[in-house]
């Protein structure tokens, strides 16, 4: 359920903006689809489990506010950033 760092670096340079770039909008978005989608196939296996649940909800809302603030300052970005991820539909 957890990434394990070699997961989490690919990611990173997979959407990274730039040769240094860790913690941009992209790479955070990136970072918290990989973790929503791994916590919703725990939430299938184990429907009690409540406070995880919590968590992904809380991780979606989360994502959210960064796509939002994307697509305040670039809608062409945030169209081809969620075709890539393959959200939203």
């Amino acid at each position: 359920m957890v990434l394990v760092q070699q997961q989490k670096q690919q990611i990173i340079s997979d959407y990274q903006v730039h040769e240094t770039d860790t913690g941009s909008a992209d790479v955070q978005v990136a970072l918290l689809t990989e973790r929503i989608n791994r916590l919703s196939q725990h939430l299938q296996a184990n429907k009690k489990d409540h406070t995880s649940r919590r968590g992904l909800l809380k991780m979606i809302g989360r994502r959210k506010q960064l796509l939002a603030y994307i697509l305040r300052h670039d809608e062409q970005h945030y169209r081809q950033l969620i075709e890539r991820l393959g959200i939203r539909g």
